[in-house]
């Protein structure tokens, strides 16, 4: 959720960029940064804290040039400075980078064999080495920079300027947003819209694994093959700010696509990847707990129950979790040993607010995973868990569901390692894992055309089943409550274990069953599950992994194959699938989907 700018202009850019950053200040940041192009050489300046700090900097020592890059970044490796801060700088190449690059160790300990020396801790900084290397070798800079970008794993956006390469911007997106401004002889990357907003309403969407050099007239655009493409333009008004719908229909399917990065910013809030540790805020000491109690509403409540698994399996911590409207009703058995957690995307929800308040008046501590960080729930906890994911627009949620069962899973690592059922290697293992989440996600959104074509007889449906085992199970509800909140197409989820005590009686030919079943030690069960439904004349969707692919059953009217991932992330990575089939189900019925009938963003009130 960093910010980026780069600006190839006629007059000094340096006062433009400096606009351009406090405009995405709203992305979170820690340090800031500029650096510009002049008379051949890169000069830049850095300054960690807020953009005041930044502006201090450069009163002291300006920066005069007609080409440059800035940045806000929120640390993902190494800790909040102005070593860190970016831009980064190795060799000739210097550049600005949102996003996590998972393999930035091997990369890194392979150019420091060859010689090469490293100032920071940042995985950025492995970048510019690495496109550094490939110049060195005789490429000419954009092959160079395709070279790179090849053997990078991750996800990320990036502009890069070469000293020696006047009036000349790199760029490139995979897992984080990138776009191109268009202005009169002057051309703009940016993060979002809202970046080039003061300088152009003229705005391209590069996609998935685009790159693009820019000089002051043209954008040449490459699609991840290397091949010249051409993305369409579109011309953006400038009092959309912060809720830009960009390249997108509706904000909830932009809201989807904005998983990978609204992930990568939660995790990092979360963890120090540099040491490979979990690094959760708020001195909670998981040693002592003797329970923890989740209290939340909707989509909120079934990323809880997904925690309680992990938790649960990983920390071996007892989980309770309730629907708030009914916790305080029912006067539950509390006791002052264990933590309340209060989810909710707003923080003002009435029902878990009241219930928060119970648990505290009893005794017990307090936190809230949140994406308020001001909202009421903020103020009257404890301990504030942030998720970070930025704002939602769409009433469905979407990234804040990721956001917060990102949250649960750095809670049950560190949970996990504090109460010694994990050591320091396997803490190590799962934070690597964690970091890959954002490019999984990416590429399980990369399925949406297989899904827009299951939409089209899922829309013909009266009743959808879905069902899962395990963390699944959870994420069948999930997928059951967006097909209904946005689609008015009745859908249930369930454990696919309870599938035999009632559910099955639902099981005909008009009644699709999807099936969400990676490779894990649940898939022999819910493959029997499927087998089932088959045999009564189900429509199975089966949504799965490579592995699981090879070994499904025959018969599924569909299989879905989503990237191979780790249990610890697997809700992650499957839930862009059935987000957007709830989706294109509610586009083509013709669905309000971003206010959907009878349904509010904030439920306020009881």
């Amino acid at each position: 959720m960093c910010g980026i700018i780069g600006i190839v202009g006629k007059s000094p850019v340096t006062d433009r960029i400096i606009e351009s950053l406090k405009r995405l200040e709203y992305r979170g940041y820690d340090s800031a940064g500029v650096a510009v192009q002049t008379g051949g050489k890169v000069e830049r300046r850095r300054a960690q804290g807020k953009i005041r700090a930044l502006e201090a900097v450069l009163a002291d020592s300006p920066l005069t040039a007609t080409v440059g890059i800035g940045h806000t970044r929120w640390a993902t490796h190494g800790v909040p400075s102005e070593r860190n801060a970016h831009p980064q700088t190795g060799g000739r190449v210097t550049l600005v980078h949102n996003g996590i690059i998972e393999n930035f160790a091997e990369l890194k300990a392979e150019l420091q064999k060859a010689g090469r020396t490293f100032e920071s801790e940042t995985d950025t900084e492995v970048i510019a080495q690495l496109i550094d290397s490939c110049l060195d070798a005789g490429q000419a800079p954009l092959a160079a920079f395709k070279s790179a970008l090849d053997r990078l794993t991750g996800a990320y956006a990036l502009a890069v300027l070469i000293e020696g390469e006047d009036n000349f911007i790199m760029g490139a997106r995979r897992g984080s947003p990138l776009v191109v401004g268009t202005g009169e002889g002057e051309m703009f990357l940016g993060s979002d819209a809202l970046a080039v907003g003061p300088f152009t309403n003229k705005v391209t969407y590069l996609e998935e694994g685009d790159y693009v050099a820019i000089d002051h007239d043209s954008a040449r655009i490459f699609d991840e093959h290397g091949a010249p493409v051409e993305r369409p333009m579109k011309v953006v008004s400038a009092s959309a700010a912060l809720v830009e719908k960009g390249n997108y229909r509706h904000f909830m399917e932009k809201e989807i696509h904005d998983q990978p990065e609204g992930c990568q910013h939660t995790i990092s809030a979360y963890i120090d990847a540099v040491a490979g540790r979990t690094a959760v805020p708020g001195g909670v000491d998981f040693a002592a707990l003797e329970r923890i109690q989740i209290v939340a509403c909707g989509t909120s409540y079934i990323a809880g129950v997904i925690g309680k698994y992990l938790i649960e399996r990983l920390a071996d911590l007892p989980v309770d979790v309730e629907i708030a409207s009914e916790f305080r009703y029912r006067e539950p058995a509390l006791r002052p040993g264990a933590l309340a957690i209060a989810m909710s995307q707003s923080g003002e929800t009435a029902d878990t607010l009241a219930a928060l308040r119970h648990c505290k008046a009893r005794g017990m501590k307090t936190a809230a995973v949140v994406n308020a960080q001001e909202s009421t729930m903020a103020r009257e906890v404890d301990v504030v868990w942030p998720i970070h994911c930025g704002p939602e627009i769409g009433v469905a949620s979407t990234k804040a569901f990721t956001a917060q069962v990102s949250v649960l899973i750095a809670i049950a690592v560190a949970a996990a390692r504090a109460r010694g059922r994990i050591d320091e290697a396997e803490e190590q293992r799962v934070v690597k894992v964690l970091l890959g989440a954002p490019r999984l996600i990416a590429e399980s959104i990369g399925l949406e055309d297989a899904v827009r074509e299951i939409a089209v007889d899922i829309a013909k449906a009266r009743d959808v089943l879905y069902l899962g085992r395990g963390p699944m199970s959870a994420l069948a509800l999930e997928g059951a409550l967006k097909l209904k909140e946005i689609s008015y197409i009745h859908a249930e989820g369930y454990a696919a274990g309870e599938l035999k005590h009632g559910p099955i009686a639902l099981v005909d030919e008009l009644t699709p069953v999807i099936i969400l079943a990676p490779f894990d030690s649940y898939f022999e069960k819910s493959a029997s599950n499927m087998s089932e439904v088959i045999a009564r004349g189900g429509q199975v969707v089966f949504i799965t992994d490579p592995e699981g692919a090879r070994h499904a059953p025959e018969g599924a009217k569909v299989v879905m194959t989503a990237p191979a991932s780790d249990p610890l992330i697997s809700t992650l990575v499957m839930a862009a699938p059935i987000q957007l089939l709830a989706y294109h189900v509610a586009v083509l019925k013709g669905a309000d989907v971003d206010q959907p009938r009878n349904l509010a963003k904030s439920v306020t009130v009881e």
